[in-house]
């Protein structure tokens, strides 16, 4: 994401919303993100896995990662970064819990 001064945060739902160790995808600016609930806080990721599309929001989440459920990559919730199964990365969102809602930051 570019410069902090250059995003917004937008509402994507409340933090109950999202059990622990689980996923949940929103659409954000026409864009479907992946919103995790994971032992180190909320992460966010693009929503498609970078190998065929799948949908990671239904995938296996623990250590800070998620494990597409198609094929089995695994990506890093707080880079995106690919690192295991192939190569490649999507894009990590910083999300903020504030009195019970989930926003993410995008550019605005």
């Amino acid at each position: 994401m570019s410069g902090a001064a250059s995003r917004a945060l937008v509402a994507v739902g409340r933090a109950d919303d999202v059990p622990p160790d689980e996923g949940r995808a929103v659409t954000v600016a026409g864009r479907r993100i992946a919103v995790f609930n994971t032992a180190g806080g909320f992460r966010a990721v693009d929503a498609a896995c970078p190998h065929r599309c799948g949908p990671l929001a239904d995938g296996l989440v623990g250590g800070g990662r998620v494990i597409c459920p198609l094929h089995g990559w695994r990506i890093d919730l707080a880079s995106g970064e690919v690192v295991a199964g192939g190569e490649g990365r999507v894009a990590a969102y910083e999300v903020v819990e504030r009195d019970g809602w989930l926003y993410l930051a995008v550019d605005g």
